[in-house]
């Protein structure tokens, strides 16, 4: 095979334009969000000390998501998707903004701050269900597994970058400064799809309020291969997410050495990274069900491999190991989510799918942090990655059509929205 063809499949950005602008402003608006992660985690603690607020900014990051998400999707499958994703960026811009005039001038409650945080999460939740149809629209469907990766490969690698720019720009300006440059990074991706055509809703459109959120849900419970793909997703993030586990497996292996410990979230991501920029044959191999069944499988294998081993080398192998399969989970789990759900339904199941993303890895680290406290983390690691592999094999089992690759059209009745007023 050639170097070519085992190297990410840029042909996207050789072929839309579209694609190419949309992606510049998908990734700079990353490289901010995670600068205003850091920054908000920074500002909290600095003002409170206090771990229970600092735990209460990933509760305000998260409920809005999960609380909002569905009805966002219910209205995003009812009009131009395109003004909702404006909408959407024009609104966290503008908490963004706030966020810099508190940081700049100082002495606002710590409240404040995470009421704007929330807010700007709930734009956030608006915003990913329209910016979900955005490929399968505009992509051919052969292009759009390599679309997809694209957008993987660049949202890692400003995960890696953004929280080191944000303590360059913390310790030299300040935190009103990175607040300020998370804006400007939200007017750059509203810049990049404004000049994007109407994109309606094709076919039936969505019923109102709870109606339109029920249909979506009927489909995700009645499309065996969509389902399984949710299913194996929760399998791996709620029975075998590791981060919370990695501080006491840090003190209990290696010494509490904070230098592995800043290691292993690096592995994860060097794993990931890796894995995407040579994710060629697997996004032309067009099986995306399998490869999230066994990718999957490898997670949590390495997991439970590494919490049995005593060597800190070792140990980071795994880490990069399961960070890979992580990377081919998601692009399989998002590839199935974005081809096989119809356009009409799309808004919906993608914010299904973004609230799986956001609330099982946040229940994973609560589930191991339990185990870990009547066990210990190592026993944690091993029970979920073998909770996990069970629990895949399960899924793979009693779902052929996942295993066979994925079905091209969604089956049944409850594939599509029911007529109504």
């Amino acid at each position: 095979m050639s170097l070519t063809r085992t190297l990410i499949d840029v042909r996207p950005l050789r072929t839309s334009p579209v694609f190419r602008r949309l992606l510049i402003g998908r990734t700079v608006s990353t490289l901010g969000s995670f600068m205003t992660m850091v920054t908000v985690m920074y500002q909290v603690w600095d003002m409170t000390h206090s771990s229970v607020w600092s735990g209460a900014v990933g509760l305000a990051q998260a409920l809005p998501m999960i609380g909002i998400g569905l009805f966002a999707g219910s209205w995003v499958d009812r009009v131009d998707r395109r003004r909702v994703y404006l909408l959407g960026n024009a609104g966290q811009a503008a908490c963004s903004l706030l966020l810099a005039v508190q940081g700049f001038t100082g002495h606002v409650p710590v409240a404040v701050v995470l009421a704007l945080v929330a807010v700007q999460a709930s734009f956030g939740a608006v915003g990913a269900p329209a910016a979900g149809v955005f490929v399968p629209r505009l992509m051919p469907k052969d292009q759009v597994a390599a679309a997809l990766a694209l957008n993987q490969v660049t949202g890692q690698a400003m995960m890696l970058l953004g929280p080191a720019v944000a303590g360059v720009v913390l310790g030299w300006w300040g935190i009103g400064v990175c607040y300020l440059l998370d804006a400007v990074s939200f007017g750059v991706s509203f810049g990049t799809a404004f000049g994007l055509p109407a994109l309606p809703p094709e076919g039936e459109k969505s019923r109102p309020g709870l109606h339109g959120v029920l249909d979506g849900l009927r489909f995700l419970t009645g499309h065996r291969v969509v389902r399984g793909a949710l299913l194996t997703d929760l399998a791996a993030t709620v029975l075998s997410m590791p981060a919370s586990l990695f501080p006491l497996v840090n003190e209990e292996r290696f010494g509490g050495n904070p230098h592995t410990l800043g290691l292993f979230l690096s592995a994860l991501a060097v794993g990931g990274v890796a894995t995407t920029a040579f994710s060629g044959p697997v996004t032309r191999l067009a099986r995306p069900g399998p490869v999230m069944l066994c990718a999957s499988g490898v997670w949590g294998v390495a997991f439970a491999l590494f919490g049995l081993t005593t060597s800190a080398w070792a140990g980071l192998g795994m880490l990069v190991l399961a960070g890979a399969a992580d990377a081919l989970a998601v692009l399989s789990r998002t590839t199935i989510v974005q081809t096989r759900t119809p356009d009409a339904l799309l808004g919906r199941v993608t914010a299904a799918e973004t609230i799986v993303g956001q609330a099982g890895p946040h229940l994973g680290n609560l589930r191991a942090g339990v185990v870990a406290g009547w066990s210990s983390g190592a026993t944690a690691l091993v029970t979920g990655g073998l909770l996990c592999m069970a629990a895949v094999t399960a899924v793979g089992v009693s779902t052929p059509e996942l295993r066979g690759g994925a079905a091209a059209e969604p089956e049944g009745p409850a594939a599509t929205a029911p007529a109504g007023p």
